[in-house]
C-alpha cells in the first residue's frame, strides 16, 4: 500500500476512518467519542482502557472493531484464578520428549482483556509485559507477538469487592482511559429495536493488518509545529505539583502528576486527531481534544480535591 505523497496518504487515512465509523455505526449505536478514541489508539499504536458499568456494549464494540479491521480477535475473561500461562501460553512436553511452546490467547492482533482488575497482579503483569514489549517470555525464550497488537481492557467502576486495582505504573501503559456513559433515550430505543428482532447486521472489512501498520507509520510522520509540542509538554508539566508550571490550585488539588508518556501520547494522539479531521498538522485544539482520556488515569487527586467534589476531568479542564 503505497501513496505518492504524505498528503495523499493522510487523505486515505481520513477516508478509511470515515468508512470505519460508518461500518461500526451499523452495530454500535451512539458512543461516538468512545469509537473515536478506540480508533485513534489503534492508529497511534497505543492501548485503550474502557471504564463503564456492565451492559454498555464494551465487548460488542471490540468485536465489531476487530471485524471491520479484518484482524484476529481473542477475548480473555479475567478471573481471580487466571494464571500468567493462561494468557501467554506454556511449555508442554511433546511425544518426542522435547518441550514445545503452545501460544496462549495473547498471540492475536486485538485482545479484549475483560474486567482486567479481577485478576491478581502477577497475571496483570504478564499482559502488561506483552503490551509494552510486544513480545512475551516463556521458559527464558522470547516470542514476538503479531503486528499490529492492540489491547482493549475493560473495567467496571462500581463493584470493587474482590478486585485488584491496576497500579499507576500499569495504568500508564494505556494510551487512553475512556469512560462510557449510559446511552441517551433515543439511542437506547434504537439499541432495543435492533437487538430484539431477527435482523442480523453484517459489517464489511475496511482495512487489513498491513494497511493499519502503514497508517501507524504515517501518523508518526506527521509534522508538528514547535508551539504545539511545547503546549503538550507544558500541559503535562502543569499537572505535576512540584513543577514550575503548576499553579497554587494544582498544588492543592493533586498529589501526583502525569509522566513523560503522557506528553508522548498527547502529541501522537493530536497528530492522529488532526488527520481524521482533515488537517495535515495538529494544532492546540487537537491536543485539547485528546487530553482528558490521556491524563485522566495519570493524575492522582489529593484529599482536598475529593473533599471539594472535583473529578479528575474537572481538574484537567482547569488546566486549559
Amino acid at each position: 500500500m503505497q501513496h505518492s505523497s504524505d498528503v495523499e496518504a493522510a487523505n486515505a487515512l481520513n477516508k478509511a476512518y470515515q468508512q470505519l465509523r460508518t461500518e461500526i455505526g451499523k452495530v454500535i449505536v451512539g458512543q461516538d467519542e468512545v469509537v473515536k478514541f478506540v480508533l485513534i489508539s489503534i492508529f497511534s499504536n497505543g492501548h485503550c482502557l474502557l471504564v463503564g458499568v456492565p451492559g454498555l456494549a464494551k465487548t460488542l464494540l471490540v468485536q465489531t472493531v476487530a471485524q471491520v479491521l479484518d484482524l484476529d480477535f481473542k477475548r480473555i475473561q479475567f478471573t481471580p484464578d487466571l494464571m500468567p500461562s493462561d494468557i501467554i501460553g506454556s511449555e508442554i512436553l511433546g511425544e518426542d520428549r522435547t518441550f514445545k511452546f503452545i501460544p496462549g490467547p495473547v498471540f492475536s492482533n486485538i485482545i479484549l482483556a475483560d474486567e482486567i482488575n479481577r485478576t491478581p497482579p502477577k497475571t496483570q503483569a504478564a499482559l502488561l509485559e506483552a503490551m509494552q514489549e510486544k513480545a512475551v517470555t516463556a521458559a527464558g525464550v522470547t516470542h514476538q507477538l503479531s503486528k499490529p497488537f492492540f489491547v482493549l481492557a475493560t473495567q467496571n467502576p462500581i463493584e470493587q469487592e474482590g478486585t485488584y486495582p491496576l497500579p499507576e505504573a500499569q495504568l500508564d501503559r494505556f494510551m487512553f482511559n475512556v469512560s462510557l456513559d449510559y446511552p441517551s433515550f433515543a439511542e437506547e430505543l434504537q439499541v432495543v429495536k435492533n437487538t430484539t428482532s431477527t435482523t442480523q447486521t453484517q459489517v464489511n472489512h475496511i482495512l487489513n493488518a498491513e494497511q493499519i501498520i502503514y497508517f501507524q507509520q504515517l501518523v508518526r510522520n506527521i509534522p508538528v509545529a514547535d508551539n504545539v509540542l511545547e503546549y503538550a509538554v507544558k500541559l503535562v508539566a502543569k499537572t505535576r505539583p512540584n513543577s514550575e508550571f503548576a499553579g497554587p490550585q494544582i498544588k492543592r488539588l493533586l498529589n501526583w502528576g502525569a509522566g513523560p508518556r503522557a506528553s508522548q501520547y498527547l502529541v501522537l494522539g493530536a497528530k492522529c486527531h488532526a488527520v481524521i479531521n482533515g488537517k495535515y498538522s495538529p494544532d492546540i485544539e487537537d491536543v485539547r481534544a485528546v487530553a482528558k482520556p490521556i491524563l485522566r488515569h495519570r493524575i492522582v487527586r489529593s484529599y482536598h480535591a475529593e473533599a471539594d467534589g472535583l473529578s479528575t476531568d474537572d481538574i484537567i479542564e482547569s488546566l486549559f
